[in-house]
C-alpha cells in the first residue's frame, strides 16, 4: 500500500463514488478507511471509530470473524471460480443451496438463484415474477407495483419499483408498469394520521382501488422491504405486510420481499417476513449473507413458484438469466461459514436486545434535542429524522446534519446519513457498552449542532 500522503492527494481524483457527485467527492474527499477489527475501523489518519454502519448494513458479524475469512481463504485454494452456468456447478454451492432451504423453511422457501448482490437479486425476483405468470398462461401480468420510500437498489428494474426519486429522477424513463403506493410512514403521510393501524388500513386501501383500475390479470408482483431501509428505516404496523399478503392472494398476485437488509437477524428476528408472520413468494436477500466479505446474492423460491418452474415442459420454463459470478464457489464457502457462526452467535436475539437499548437511547436524545423530529427503529436499525422546527416537521438543512455528522465521528462513531436522517445499523454482535458509546457520540454530535439544546 502506498504512503498516507499519496492516498490522500489522489483521494476521488480518478474515481466517481457510488450514490455521490463527483465534483463534491472532488471538493470535499471522503474519509479513507484503511483497517478495521472488531465493531470499529480505522482511518488512515489512525482515528479508531465504532462502525455504527455495518459497512453498508452487512458486516453483521464484526471485521474479525476468523471461520469466514479461512473458508474463503481455503476455497481459494481448492477452487477460486468455476462457472454454474448449464452444465456445470460446484461443491459449495450444492452444499450452501441445502443449508439455505433449511434456513428459511419456516418462511416457505425451497429453492435458491445465486446472484452477486441486492440489486441483482432484485432484478432477478422481478424477471421471474414475470416468467411465472407466462408460464401460467397469463402473459399480461407484466405490472409492479411497489411502495414509496421503498429502496430496491439501481439496475434499471429496481430502480423503477424504488419509490425515491434520488434513485429514479436522474435515469427517467424506467421501466413502465410500476405503481407505487404510500409509504406506511407515521412522521410523514397523505393520510393526516400518526396511527400506524390506520395508514396499514388506508394503504391497503389504495392497493385494492390500483388493483381494481389496473386489472389485477395485469400486476405480475408486489414488492416491499419488510421494514423500509434506506428510505428512512420505516417500520410498518405489525397487521400492515399481512393486509398486503393477503390482498397478493386475492387477486394471484406474487409477494416479493426484499430482504436485503433485514434477513439474517437484523430486525431482531431472522427475517423480516417471519418477524411479521408472513410467507412470501420470492425473498432477495445479500449483504449479511457473507457478512460483508465477498460480493453475493441469493434469491430464495418458494414451493408455489418452484414448483410452476420445474412440473414445465415448454420453453416459458428455461430460465434465459443469470451472472458470470452466479454461485461463485468463494463466495458460496464464505455464505456457509457466515451461516454458521450466524446461528452460533444467535445474532437476532442480540439485535432484538441490543436494539431496545439504542431505540431507549435514541429516545432519551430526542427530549434533549428539538432538532430531532422523529426516532424510528426495529433490532439494530434505527433512523433519527433532523428538523429545524418541530411544529412544522422542516427538514433540517445539509450544513447542520453535515456538523452532527462530523462532530459524531470525532466523538468516536461513525454514523450514515441520508437526506434529513441519522441511520444506525451497527454489526449484530455490538455490545451494551457499545450502545452507550453510540448514544454519547451521537449526543456529542448534537450538542456540536445546536449549542447543546
Amino acid at each position: 500500500m502506498r504512503e498516507t500522503n499519496f492516498l490522500v492527494e489522489n483521494n476521488a481524483r480518478h474515481v466517481w463514488h457510488p450514490m455521490a457527485h463527483p465534483a463534491e467527492m472532488q471538493a470535499n474527499p471522503p474519509r479513507i478507511v484503511h483497517a478495521a477489527d472488531g465493531v470499529e475501523i480505522t482511518d488512515v489518519h489512525g482515528k479508531r471509530v465504532l462502525d455504527a454502519v455495518g459497512g453498508l448494513w452487512n458486516v453483521n458479524l464484526g471485521y474479525s470473524c476468523a471461520p469466514v475469512k479461512a473458508a474463503i481463504r481455503d476455497q481459494l485454494d481448492d477452487l477460486p471460480y468455476y462457472s454454474a452456468f448449464r452444465g456445470t456447478t460446484t461443491s459449495p454451492l450444492i452444499e450452501l443451496s441445502y443449508e439455505l432451504a433449511e434456513w428459511f423453511k419456516e418462511d416457505g422457501l425451497v429453492r435458491s438463484f445465486f446472484t452477486s448482490g441486492g440489486s441483482d437479486s432484485v432484478e432477478t425476483a422481478l424477471r421471474l415474477a414475470r416468467q411465472y405468470h407466462k408460464i401460467n398462461g397469463q402473459p399480461e401480468r407484466t405490472k409492479f407495483v411497489a411502495l414509496k420510500k421503498g429502496y430496491h437498489g439501481t439496475h434499471f428494474g429496481g430502480a423503477s419499483v424504488n419509490g425515491n426519486a434520488n434513485f429514479r429522477r436522474n435515469y427517467e424513463p424506467l421501466l413502465p408498469g410500476v405503481i407505487h403506493l404510500a409509504a406506511p410512514y407515521a412522521y410523514r403521510n397523505p393520510f393526516n394520521t400518526s396511527d400506524p393501524a390506520e395508514i396499514a388500513q388506508a394503504i391497503a386501501r389504495q392497493f385494492e382501488d390500483e388493483v381494481a383500475f389496473q386489472g389485477a390479470d395485469t400486476i405480475a408482483a408486489f414488492i416491499m422491504e419488510p421494514v423500509l431501509g434506506s428510505g428512512g428505516v420505516i417500520v410498518p404496523h405489525e397487521a400492515f405486510m399481512p393486509l398486503m399478503r393477503a390482498i397478493c392472494d386475492r387477486h394471484g398476485i406474487l409477494m416479493i420481499a426484499d430482504e436485503v437488509i433485514c434477513a439474517f437477524g437484523r430486525t431482531g428476528a431472522w427475517t423480516g417476513s417471519r418477524l411479521w408472520g408472513v410467507k412470501p413468494d420470492l425473498m432477495c436477500t445479500a449483504k449479511a449473507i457473507t457478512n460483508g466479505y465477498f460480493p453475493f446474492g441469493a434469491v430464495m423460491i418458494s414451493e408455489k413458484v418452484a414448483s410452476v418452474f420445474e412440473n414445465n415442459k415448454s420453453p416459458f420454463g428455461s430460465i434465459g438469466h443469470g451472472y458470470t459470478y452466479s454461485g461463485h464457489p468463494v463466495g458460496a464457502a464464505a455464505a456457509l461459514a457466515t451461516l454458521r457462526e450466524t446461528t452460533r452467535l444467535n445474532v437476532a436475539a442480540n439485535a432484538a436486545a441490543r436494539g431496545a437499548e439504542l431505540l431507549e437511547g435514541l429516545n432519551s436524545l430526542q427530549a434533549k434535542y428539538e432538532l430531532i423530529g422523529d426516532v424510528r427503529g426495529i433490532g439494530l436499525m434505527a433512523a433519527l429524522e433532523l428538523v429545524s422546527d418541530r411544529a412544522k416537521k422542516t427538514p433540517a438543512g445539509k450544513e447542520t446534519i453535515a456538523t452532527v455528522y462530523d462532530a459524531t465521528y470525532e466523538a468516536g462513531v461513525i454514523v450514515r446519513t441520508s437526506g434529513a436522517n441519522v441511520i444506525i445499523s451497527p454489526p449484530l454482535v455490538i455490545t451494551p457498552a457499545d450502545v452507550q458509546r453510540i448514544v454519547s457520540a451521537l449526543d456529542a454530535g448534537f450538542a456540536a449542532a445546536t449549542g447543546g439544546k
